[in-house]
């Protein structure tokens, strides 16, 4: 399924490699033992990594394994139990979801989170936040470095969608968006942080192949022109396989397995991981069909949601 050129790997202290190209800058995440308990709940446990500051990782596994709970862990939206998380170096213990957005760390959701109201350009440029340089009363008031400051936001938003070939939907109502659009513009707002790591959770689900080919190229895109690096969570394995560099698999909270694509696709213990007892007689075409099973079983959920969602919104109109 991998149909990339093999990224040449080095080992660095503590938890893990990076790519040899990022070896002057080192890691731009660490994970070291990193944990968390729910009432005695083990949900994620001894999770070690090292990611390159350019690197493209993904991080895999069966429904319930614990993927978005260690994003979760990175952003602070839990606070671990135990275990280091360094971003660039530095220790994000005690920090808000918020200060770690500063310091680098930017996300997109399984389920779209855009202000459906908002034009497009109005929701990249809630991404500019961090950036903004006017304070209260200039606001209220007008003054003119609250001027400067927007047509500098202005610009920043159109350069941005205009990398991603949104530049003329800047004043269409995101609601209006189609399905893959909404996830490309919930890419680029979280790239109006200015991030080192973004963390995709589950980009490709409920789009069509068209989609997540376009999806692969712009996740090339994006490490390619914003020097950063992705760390995704997918259960489309052709995406997976083809896009990352080094795969990380959780089961039950515990890493597994890391390695390659093709080290991973042939690891039997990431075989049996999804296929069970059948895993023997299947190999690593089982491990393939298995995943690409759970995909489309997530698609239909996805879509099955979304569904739900218009018949709601269809009530409330007619009421």
């Amino acid at each position: 399924m991998s149909n990339q050129k093999e990224t040449r790997y080095v080992d660095v202290p503590g938890p893990g490699r990076i790519p040899e190209r990022d070896k002057g800058r080192g890691p731009v995440l660490e994970c070291t033992h990193l944990g968390i308990e729910f009432g005695g709940l083990k949900a994620v446990e001894e999770f070690n990594i090292a990611v390159g500051a350019t690197e493209i990782g993904g991080l895999i596994g069966p429904n319930g394994a614990g993927k978005t709970t260690v994003f979760n862990l990175l952003t602070k939206v839990y606070q671990p139990t135990h275990g280091v998380i360094l971003l660039d170096g530095k220790d994000t213990h005690g920090m808000s979801t918020a200060q770690v957005n500063q310091a680098g760390i930017a996300r997109t959701f399984q389920n779209i989170r855009l202000f459906d109201k908002l034009s497009v350009e109005d929701n990249v440029k809630v991404g500019m936040h961090n950036n903004v340089k006017y304070h209260l009363p200039s606001s209220v008031f007008r003054l003119p470095k609250f001027w400067q400051e927007e047509k500098r936001a202005h610009e920043s938003a159109l350069e941005l969608l205009d990398i991603f070939g949104m530049a003329d939907l800047a004043d269409v109502k995101a609601s209006s968006l189609p399905y893959g659009a909404q996830r490309r513009l919930e890419i680029v707002r979280a790239l109006a942080t200015k991030p080192k790591l973004l963390l995709l959770d589950e980009p490709a689900a409920g789009m069509n192949p068209s989609e997540t080919e376009e999806l692969m190229n712009n996740i090339r895109k994006i490490r390619d022109t914003f020097g950063i690096a992705v760390l995704l969570i997918e259960h489309d394995m052709n995406l997976v396989m083809g896009i990352c560099e080094n795969i990380i698999v959780l089961n039950f909270g515990k890493v597994i397995a890391k390695g390659t694509p093709e080290e991973i696709q042939n690891d039997p213990v990431v075989i049996e991981a999804y296929l069970g007892s059948q895993a023997d007689e299947t190999g690593s075409e089982g491990f393939a069909a298995s995943a690409a099973k759970e995909a489309q079983k997530k698609k239909a959920e996805k879509e099955k949601a979304h569904m739900s969602e218009v018949e709601e919104a269809s009530v409330d109109v007619e009421e």
